[in-house]
């Protein structure tokens, strides 16, 4: 030790571990200094009482099974998503001198209704100690305040410069209590939940600001979960910025306090997942443990400004029951109250036990994707996970050979292109219902190769400028203000089409929208569904389309059709009667008819699901009637068949259109599909939910 400190009675020799995998049990000379319980976790071991003079003996025993207990993506068999373990110390151990009353943690939370930083230190011996806090800009005091140790000191600061991803402003913050002193800083920004023209938002200092996020897993080919330098460390956050993403979402693991200190200073946005127990928590021992932990992970990430909510459970991974989710979520809460809380990200996939309705946030999984959600009375709305499109780069894959769930790309072109295309799906949602969408991902990790750059960061994958204007278009769209929702359209609908011209290449429009139905090549005229009037006859490759600007099918809307089937389709395919084209080249909905195992009879579909089904085989050349509603307050997705509700489903994730209505076709990867051989009839729009008796009497 450096002959200046003077270790004894009055300060004492800590040894610190930044993070230790798993159970870890620390001796100087033999006797126990420390014992600590979890990965993922900082602690220290007051090494002062074993030390004796000349040269000390220091141990560090470790068990880890990578078994039942929160161990993230680690496993003792890595395949597919689940990767190489990592064992023992693998984050920093140093040692300091302290005194005997020592200040430990500081905790900050900002108030700018007062213009103030509140500042809240613990520590060793320090009970009923006062504690000073001075801050600095640069090295101007700008306020001061005294309070005892584990109390709020309230910090005024006058025209306060706040911290943002586009204006990451910290200032400096000295600590001092009795002779200990510490030097720290802060970054004043808030984070919540407001309403946004009557829709529920994420609010970073009072604003509107989506958070456009990647997956960051925090893998290294060569040290596992330890990053070869603090550079390298650096240099992941650098890039996401230069990519135009303003959030990372750091998934199933924990990083170094200096990861934390980058993205404070670089303007990064975090949401920081728990690492899950993929073990399971079938014990209520496993689910103490698994709280435990929970709790001192987000105790000693108080002072980071970058870290903005938490996410304590993903896809059901570990999860005991949804009530136990939402345990977990208040706990989060009342340690930290001023940050966010997305209780269960991913919550409509996998092992979930289902939505609890906890938290501030509601979080949708779709692979490609996005998903779109839609938020409730008490929480905004992001898109969890998406993307995930695959590029394998000879020479920079892991030994194994690729994983590629969703797709691989030929080049980079190509993973460029499926990236912007996919992004440009966020664009509309983001300007009106959803407040923020995670990308998968910063980088491959060993058989992933879905992200920006290979495993070993010697690639990069896309390109950045495309990327970058792309992500920089959504974060416009969706840091300005929601659109209304409120319907226009009334009682009449945005579009009515009773087909009842007879001739001609156009369906007038009787609502006041005038939205022209344009008739396409071989379309002809047909005898009406009641026996009188006119319809429109469709064969083959043939199909009527316009734009209907009212239209947002990111909020509740009803669609409903007179439908005749002259032939069915074929085993496993469809027909599509009205549907409208999506953003990301794949139809918003379907009004269809499936002949296949996921829909076999009507149906009122979303790509990829959910999809609200009629199992009736139709008979050709029988007229009926089709409704269908989405409605974004109850999130469901309905189907009505001659006036009678016949299914109702689950429907959070929805899908922006480009505004194109087509009838007789659906779409799918930019092409047109699912073309109808038959007859359609008083065609009809709404940009609202329609109720039970509405539809009732629309076939009266």
């Amino acid at each position: 030790m450096p002959a200046s400190w003077r270790i004894g009675s009055h300060q004492r020799l800590n040894i610190n571990f930044g993070a230790v995998d798993y159970d870890a049990t620390v001796y100087v000379n033999g006797t126990q200094v420390a014992h600590h319980t979890g990965g993922y976790e900082a602690f220290t071991a007051d090494a002062t009482d074993a030390l004796k003079r000349g040269t000390n003996e220091l141990v560090v025993k470790v068990t880890d099974t990578t078994g039942d207990q929160p161990r993230g993506k680690q496993t003792p068999n890595p395949s597919g998503i689940f990767y190489t373990p990592a064992s023992g110390i693998w984050q920093t151990v140093w040692m300091e001198p302290t005194p005997t009353a020592s200040i430990d943690n500081v905790s900050y939370r900002t108030d700018l209704a007062k213009s103030q930083l509140q500042v809240q230190t613990t520590g060793t011996k320090l009970a009923g100690q006062q504690v000073t806090v001075t801050v600095r800009d640069g090295h101007r005091v700008v306020g001061r305040a005294t309070a005892k140790a584990g109390d709020w000191a309230d910090v005024t600061i006058a025209r306060p410069h706040l911290w943002s991803p586009d204006d990451p402003h910290l200032y400096n913050v000295t600590l001092q209590s009795g002779s200990d002193v510490v030097s720290s800083y802060a970054g004043m920004r808030t984070v919540s939940i407001g309403k946004v023209n009557g829709v529920n938002k994420i609010l970073l200092n009072g604003r509107q600001t989506f958070l456009l996020s990647t997956l960051d897993q925090g893998y290294w080919p060569d040290g596992v979960y330890t990053a070869p330098t603090d550079e390298a460390l650096k240099w992941d956050i650098t890039q996401t910025r230069e990519f135009g993403f303003n959030t990372i979402r750091k998934h199933i693991k924990v990083e170094p306090a200096r990861w934390y200190y980058e993205a404070d200073r670089q303007g990064m946005l975090v949401w920081q997942d728990i690492p899950a127990n993929n073990g399971g928590n079938a014990t209520q021992a496993s689910r103490d443990q698994f709280n435990a932990e929970l709790s001192e992970i987000v105790k000693q990430h108080s002072w980071s400004t970058s870290v903005i909510g938490y996410i304590p459970m993903n896809e059901g991974w570990g999860e005991w029951s949804k009530e136990g989710t939402a345990e977990l979520a208040a706990t989060i809460k009342k340690l930290d109250p001023s940050r966010l809380v997305n209780a269960h990200s991913g919550v409509n996939c996998c092992n979930s036990h289902g939505d609890s309705g906890a938290g501030d946030v509601i979080d949708w999984h779709m692979y490609t994707g996005p998903a779109f959600p839609s938020p409730d009375a008490k929480r905004a709305a992001i898109d969890g996970e998406h993307g995930g499109f695959s590029l394998s780069i000879p020479g920079h894959v892991w030994p194994g050979g690729s994983v590629n769930p969703y797709g691989e790309v030929p080049d980079s072109a190509a993973l460029t292109a499926a990236y912007v295309k996919n992004t440009a799906a966020l664009v509309r949602a983001a300007g009106s219902n959803l407040s923020g969408s995670v990308y998968t991902q910063t980088t491959d990790v060993e058989g992933e190769v879905n992200g920006l750059w290979t495993y070993d960061r010697q690639v990069q994958k896309m390109d950045k400028a495309k990327v970058r204007a792309a992500n920089e278009q959504v974060i416009r769209a969706g840091s300005g203000a929601a659109t209304d929702h409120k319907p226009v359209g009334g009682k009449e609908g945005v579009a009515s089409w009773s087909m009842d011209e007879g001739s001609g290449t156009i369906a007038k429009d009787s609502t006041k929208f005038d939205n022209t139905l344009y008739l396409g090549d071989g379309v002809t005229w047909g005898t009406g569904a009641d026996g009188s009037g006119r319809s429109l006859t469709l064969a083959g490759k043939q199909s009527a389309q316009t734009t209907v600007k009212q239209l947002d099918t990111t909020a509740s809307y009803s669609v409903s059709s007179w439908v005749k089937l002259d032939k069915l389709p074929a085993k496993g395919a469809y027909s599509s009667f009205v549907s409208a084209d999506g953003a990301d080249g794949k139809s918003s909905f379907f009004l269809q008819y499936g002949n296949q195992a996921e829909i076999n009879g009507f149906a009122m579909s979303f790509a990829g699901g959910p999809r609200a089904v009629a199992s009736v085989t139709a008979e050709t050349g029988k007229w009926y009637h089709l409704v269908g509603v989405r409605d974004a307050a109850t999130q469901q997705l309905k189907l009505y068949l001659d006036g009678k509700l016949v299914s109702t489903v689950d429907a959070h994730c929805a899908s922006p259109s480009t505004g194109i209505v087509a009838l007789g076709r659906g779409q799918w990867e930019g092409d047109s599909v699912d073309y109808l051989t038959g007859g359609l009839d008083g065609t009809r729009i709404w940009d609202r939910a329609l109720s039970d008796a509405e539809v009732a009497a629309l076939v009266k």
